[in-house]
């Protein structure tokens, strides 16, 4: 009698093997690996067979040689399939049970688990050898491709994950990533599909999810790829798609050496856990800072210094921001105000970035002075904890040092931190040392970095570093010459100048300066905000000059719930544009923004 699972069958007075039919129609190579299976059941299934596959793509098995036929024996397999169960925390049985069949369908890193292994993959063979480390400590980046079709995240998000994903490694150890546009960046990101030429292809939703190249001498080291059949999302639950931060931070480790670990706990685990919380809280387990520290060291006050030439990470980080959960909020409020006609409650300049307030509404201009969107966003949606009941804004300005962000509203201010509300405010504006008056204005000056307040026609001087007021002040407003009485905001700029703003107009007072540029007052919609005399985002309004062009590109991975948005910019030649020259890519840190608003213009 034959034991129960034979592979062989009753036929006359002698057993014939099933498999000789099979032969016919299975290479040679499959036929004797499923010939060896370690089987609980009657026959081999297709999900054993993909077991073979799963245990030899991630390390557990040499691949069979489809040339010579190289057998994989029944002790091996049963090997390898303990050793598979062991590293996924799973009880050691050495058969494809359910629990080992479930893991294996976990979305997963393509890195092979078992760092000495060889893959081999068509023609390509890469050792996964771990390498030493990166040599040098300031390391460059780049996205150079994005999703082509994504309807959450759009290329600023993207980029402003990225940032934080590195930055995650950068905060304990004395590494320093930088974003470059050139195509030289040490970590090359693309989001990619299925066979993309680097030896580990891609096999559509779930499966495989991403991988990255350890440091090294070839010219992949540290590249980063994420397969663009997932349905990646940020800050979504996690039976909603792939969480990008969570995926990053994991590929990054290896970018920078890490190998892959059967702790629970780490984020060097192959398979994905999730999402990993809010990426401006997250923090490292344990495990993942002691195997980064025995690699590079731990990051000190010295190794915080930047090379010469290479900007600061931590600078002006990006500010990263919830998605609506409705979209249908995307859709514009009766009360939204006009950017060419309107007044601005406040004006300032954060993460190098222009905001133009009005009521419960702001505009934001990039570094060169490209409007995100002709229709404005809601503050609320951006800064979360300001009261519900909030309909305008007197000052907001971003504090040197910490760059925490200020909002002053009558006798209270707020403080956030990117988007995130400290605790224990609003505090009352006593604490700067101003009068139970409220502001005007709040800026700070680029020639002393310190910060100025103005109320009607008087200004203080107050010093963020040392948390107070300088001696001497109020002073008269008349000081700064040029400029009018009762202003309603004022920004410093990249240019060096710093703008101060009233009613429709503008004026520029260059550099250390205290007086205002001949040639001023300007008006603002039309130099800032893409404006020209009769244009107007109230239906029916047509512009009658052309003097202002607005260029609008469709992104496809910037389209929401149905709405394309639009990146504007101008050619007109204003004295602001004449003397901002454009800056490279590493000098602009993602400022995320939810793209929310409609284009005015048809595409």
């Amino acid at each position: 009698m034959l034991p129960p699972g034979s592979l062989f069958e009753s036929s006359g007075t002698s057993p014939v093997p099933v498999l000789s039919k099979r032969m016919r129609i299975k290479s040679a190579e499959m036929l004797l690996i499923l010939w060896l299976l370690p089987l609980s059941g009657a026959a081999p299934t297709e999900q054993e067979d993909r077991g073979v596959d799963w245990l030899s793509k991630f390390g557990y098995l040499p691949p069979a040689d489809p040339v010579t036929g190289q057998l994989q024996t029944k002790e091996a397999l049963t090997k390898a399939i303990k050793a598979m169960q062991k590293f996924g925390g799973l009880t050691e049985t050495g058969v494809f049970d359910q629990a080992t069949l479930g893991l294996m369908k976990t979305p997963r890193c393509s890195l092979p688990d078992v760092s000495e292994t060889e893959v081999t993959a068509g023609r390509r063979k890469r050792s996964l050898t771990p390498p030493n480390k990166w040599k040098k400590r300031h390391l460059s980046w780049r996205v150079r491709t994005f999703p082509k079709d994504s309807a959450l995240l759009g290329r600023d998000t993207i980029r402003a994950l990225m940032y934080y994903a590195l930055k995650v490694w950068s905060d304990i150890a004395p590494l320093n990533f930088h974003e470059v546009a050139g195509s030289n960046a040490d970590i090359q990101i693309d989001f990619t599909k299925a066979d993309h030429n680097d030896g580990y292809p891609f096999d559509g939703p779930g499966g495989a999810v991403a991988h990255a190249f350890f440091p090294g001498e070839r010219f992949t080291a540290g590249d980063t790829h994420f397969d663009d059949d997932e349905a990646w999302t940020f800050r979504s639950p996690d039976s909603h798609g792939m969480d990008l931060f969570a995926v990053a931070v994991h590929e990054f480790g290896h970018a920078i050496g890490l190998v892959h670990t059967s702790a629970m706990e780490s984020i060097m685990r192959p398979y994905y856990q999730g999402p990993v919380g809010d990426p401006l809280k997250y923090d490292l387990p344990y495990e993942d800072k002691v195997r980064v520290w025995q690699l590079y060291g731990v990051r000190d006050s010295v190794s915080h210094t930047n090379h010469p030439g290479t900007p600061s990470q931590t600078s002006e980080p990006p500010i990263l921001l919830d998605i609506p959960q409705n979209k249908s909020i995307l859709q514009l409020a009766r009360d939204t105000p006009d950017r060419c006609t309107s007044y601005f409650d406040a004006v300032a300049q954060i993460r190098g970035e222009a905001f133009f307030f009005k009521g419960k509404y702001f505009w934001r201009l990039t570094r060169e002075k490209h409007l995100v969107s002709l229709r404005p966003a809601q503050i609320h949606w951006f800064w979360r904890g300001l009261p519900a009941n909030l309909d305008s804004v007197d000052a907001v300005y971003e504090r040197p040092g910490d760059h925490k962000i200020v909002f002053f509203k009558g006798l209270k201010y707020w403080l956030f931190k990117d988007n995130i509300m400290e605790e224990g405010y609003p505090r009352p504006i006593s604490d700067f040392g101003l009068p139970l008056e409220g502001v005007d204005v709040a800026f700070v000056w680029p020639h002393n970095e310190k910060t100025y307040f103005f109320k009607d026609n008087r200004y203080w001087r107050y010093d963020d570093h040392l948390r107070r007021m300088d001696v001497g002040y109020p002073k008269d407003s008349t000081l700064w010459k040029g400029l009018p009485p009762h202003l309603d905001d004022a920004m410093r700029w990249s240019d060096g100048s710093s703008y101060f703003f009233k009613g429709k107009e503008y004026w520029r007072v260059p550099s250390s300066d205290m007086e205002a540029e001949a040639g001023y007052p300007r008006l603002i919609a039309k130099d800032w905000l893409l404006c020209t005399e009769m244009q107007s985002d109230s239906p029916g309004a047509e512009p009658k000059s052309t003097d202002t062009r607005v260029n609008v590109r469709q992104h496809p991975d910037h389209a929401e719930n149905g709405y394309e948005v639009c990146s504007c910019t101008s050619d007109t030649a204003s004295p602001l544009g004449a003397r901002l020259s454009p800056s490279p890519l590493w000098l602009l840190p993602p400022l995320w923004t939810l793209r929310q608003a409609l284009c005015s213009q048809p595409l």
